[in-house]
């Protein structure tokens, strides 16, 4: 009767899932980032029935296996992919307006401080992968997330370039001394996105950071607003630790506060009409007017 039973789903919904159990309040998510060796974060997703016992069971348990556990309401994408989906949206408007994906990795890589550039992301975790989450991500919040159109991840997925794991995506793959995958440049994949994109544009640096981390941003805000994440803290905790968020500038809401509230919605506004993910929330408006802080 009090045995707990956990998935690690990343895009079913756990409330969902639950309605076949006989003790929906015993279970709750558990999901896992790749590769699990290095990801120290695990997320613990509470269904509308589960349990407060299940909770602490479980977070006790990651806890006890070494990870680093954030609680996190349930809803499409949980917390990560939720946040994680913006920024490819950044990524296919960019690509469809002529940046370089590799120009775009370089700067988020290089400038920003990720640990992959999202092209170079996209082929790790698997585009098939990344292009049904998109899917599911557009289901789950239509007026912000839903396609315009084909889109870069389409393109490479319509004609199984996959990533990695079958060594090509964006880059092509080639074994390293060690065995491991290499990546190099392939022509092939320019021509494959001429078709949807606009003629060669080159933008700085500045505006690749904006037009990428923007939407990001705005969904960890609605996250918290909306109680998916209960802190600011944890949202930047599962960040840094579930999406490698550039742990020295500490995660969204730290980032916030150190270039300030009023700064950063006075860039938004520059790109809000690329759409609704580059709207910041009325809530963060009046914190910025205010002078607020997160921590």
């Amino acid at each position: 009767d009090d045995a707990v039973l956990a998935s690690n789903t990343s895009t079913i919904p756990i409330s969902l899932l639950a309605k076949g159990l006989k003790r929906p309040q015993n279970f709750c998510g558990m999901h896992f980032f790749n590769p699990v060796h290095r990801m120290p974060l695990v997320e613990i997703i509470r269904g509308e029935q589960t349990s407060d016992e299940t909770i602490n069971r479980v977070v006790a348990y990651a806890a006890a296996m070494g990870k680093s556990p954030v609680v996190v309401n349930d809803c499409p994408g949980f917390f990560v992919n939720r946040v994680l989906f913006p920024y490819f949206f950044g990524f296919n408007k960019l690509v469809a307006d002529g940046a370089d994906f590799a120009a775009v990795d370089k700067v988020m890589e290089k400038e920003f401080g990720w640990p992959m550039g999202p092209a170079y992301l996209l082929d790790v975790v698997g585009i098939d992968t990344g292009h049904h989450a998109g899917d599911v991500m557009a289901q789950g919040f239509p007026a912000r997330m839903s396609k315009e159109g084909r889109t870069a991840i389409d393109v490479m997925y319509e004609v199984n370039r996959f990533g990695q794991k079958n060594s090509k995506g964006f880059y092509a793959y080639e074994q390293d001394k060690k065995g491991k995958p290499k990546k190099v440049a392939d022509a092939a994949s320019y021509e494959l996105l001429a078709p949807i994109a606009k003629p060669k544009q080159d933008f700085d640096k500045d505006a690749i950071i904006a037009r990428m981390m923007i939407p990001m941003i705005n969904e960890v805000v609605l996250c918290l607003e909306e109680g998916i994440v209960a802190t600011p803290a944890e949202a930047d905790i599962a960040l840094v630790y579930g999406l490698g968020f550039p742990p020295f500038r500490g995660g969204v809401f730290r980032y916030l506060d150190t270039i300030g509230l009023a700064a950063y919605v006075a860039q938004a506004d520059q790109y809000a009409d690329l759409g609704p993910l580059y709207r910041v929330s009325d809530r963060l408006r009046e914190m910025a007017a205010q002078g607020n802080t997160f921590y």
